[in-house]
């Protein structure tokens, strides 16, 4: 120990420690250090560089006059058929149970779940479609009969493709424009260069309710997850049961008034830890109990609907009483919006329909589609849909032939990347508008293809962020949402 002091000696144990913890990805000294920092941090960062506002924007942000100021994105997890839903071909009726061709298919790769079959027989949709609203979109009106009602306020993008042609790495592309984990999510980016107007509430905030149909399907935190950004702009995940935020509550015969004495205590001792030993993550748990408090009034104000009218709770349907549902979560994130957070994020699992299509495919509609167009109805009615950008989508489509045994009533589809359908609605979109073109099987894109990234792009820029000069240094390069390759705004659906 000679020439050295003892007191720098344990603090780079310390550190050592924690680096060790942070890295090794197992054990439950690496998961505890990862949820508190994840969920804790997401709120706030540290007290000395927020002066006036607990999540102030990047200097220099927005680069523009934005046309949204927050996002709620719903992500229908698994890959929502196109072909049943939005983008119709009448003309399959004539190739029932008729492989489909060789000229069509092409070279694309097929998953192994398929690439064995002998045949690729067509599958149309056994469902009905109807041109609907001012703009005569079609959709099929037997499955979104609610959404059929607000297209004249969607811009539908058609022509949506991703390199991924699995779940996971997918699901990693949309939300974090690379099949690469370790990505920061589009939330994150959001709240990393806007903050939010909350100065009770977490920036970005996620919902995951469980469906009745396949409610095990996986979902990834590094959907929600900051990546490579500093970790307190990672998703906060809301719990559909019980608390919505674990410990939230003081213990019983501890009130307000105690809960302050302690953390004013330990703000005193935290603040002399930082500056004995000028670590910034002291400061960052400073700033974690203080949000911590905070919550402890806004979100159960947050979650009480009580005082919404009768009216708002129709329209939304019966599951919006049930905590954990896709409608509750919808109708929190409307109350999250008008309360300043910037980006809400509702990840509604199981629609991976590779058998049982017709069944399971109208059984997700019926526990999403009410409740989507709710969402759209309310925010406008509030004032807050021209400023509040709604999207909507998977990771990827579905083939139109047939995974499986085919029969009039029943047929399921394989994942397709090549093309897939989402929306977006308010915040600067223009509405029934569709963008892009598919061929007679809903196949290949014959006119206007949008890339993911396009897509995220497009998402930014309403936001009033340049995707090009939105980087984040990391191991070298200037990281990017949109990646390095060339993309660009789809601005044919703004307004």
């Amino acid at each position: 120990m000679h020439g050295k002091n003892p007191t720098d000696e344990a603090f780079r144990a310390a550190m050592a420690r924690r680096a060790f913890l942070r890295g090794s990805g197992v054990g439950v000294g690496a998961a505890a250090l990862s949820m508190l920092e994840s969920s804790a941090e997401a709120a706030n960062g540290p007290a000395t560089s927020r002066p006036g506002r607990v999540h102030p924007p990047l200097h220099g942000l927005p680069h523009h006059a934005p046309k949204a100021k927050s996002v709620i994105y719903i992500h229908l997890n698994g890959g929502p058929s196109q072909i049943d839903l939005w983008d119709h071909k009448p003309k399959l009726a004539d190739y029932f149970d008729k492989d489909i061709p060789p000229s069509v298919r092409g070279e694309q790769r097929l998953t192994t779940m398929t690439s064995g079959q002998a045949r690729f027989p067509v599958a149309p949709s056994k469902f009905k479609f109807g041109q609907v609203g001012k703009c005569g979109r079609w959709i099929c009106t037997e499955l979104l009969p609610h959404t059929a009602k607000i297209v004249d306020e969607i811009a539908l993008v058609k022509t949506v493709h991703t390199n991924a042609i699995n779940h996971d790495p997918a699901c990693t592309f949309v939300m974090t424009g690379s099949e690469i984990p370790g990505k920061a999510s589009l939330g994150s980016w959001l709240a990393y260069g806007l903050g939010s107007e909350s100065d009770d509430l977490p920036a970005f905030v996620v919902f995951t309710p469980l469906p009745d149909i396949n409610p095990l399907q996986a979902l990834f935190t590094r959907m929600w997850s900051s990546g490579y950004l500093p970790s307190r702009f990672s998703g906060v995940a809301l719990r559909g049961s019980g608390d919505p935020v674990l410990y939230l509550q003081n213990p019983e015969g501890v009130t307000g008034a105690d809960r302050r004495r302690t953390l004013d205590t330990l703000r005193a001792l935290n603040t002399r830890g930082f500056e004995r030993y000028g670590d910034p993550e002291i400061q960052t748990r400073i700033a974690q109990y203080e949000m911590a408090f905070r919550m402890q009034a806004s979100v159960p104000e947050l979650t009480d609907i009580s005082r919404e009218t009768e009216a708002t709770l129709a329209m939304y349907g019966d599951d919006v009483r049930k905590p954990g549902s896709f409608t509750h979560s919808l109708l929190l994130a409307r109350r999250l919006v008008e309360r300043g957070v910037r980006a809400v994020q509702i990840l509604h699992r199981g629609w991976d329909q590779h058998k049982n299509l017709p069944q399971d495919l109208a059984a997700q509609c019926l526990d999403t589609d009410q409740a989507t167009a709710a969402l759209v109805l309310d925010l406008k009615q509030r004032g807050l849909l021209d400023d509040t950008l709604v999207v909507w989508g998977g990771e990827f489509g579905r083939t139109v032939y047939s995974q499986g045994t085919l029969t009039n009533d029943n047929y399921g589809r394989d994942h397709h990347p090549r093309n897939f359908c989402m929306w977006m609605a308010g915040g600067g979109v223009k509405g029934g508008v569709s963008f892009g073109e598919t061929d007679d099987f809903s196949y290949n894109v014959v006119e206007n293809p949008v890339h993911v990234n396009d897509f995220n792009a497009t998402i930014l820029h309403l936001m009033g962020i340049d995707h090009e000069r939105f980087t984040f240094k990391f191991q070298g390069l200037d990281q990017r949402l949109t990646g390095v390759e060339p993309q660009r705004v789809v601005t044919e659906i703004l307004a």
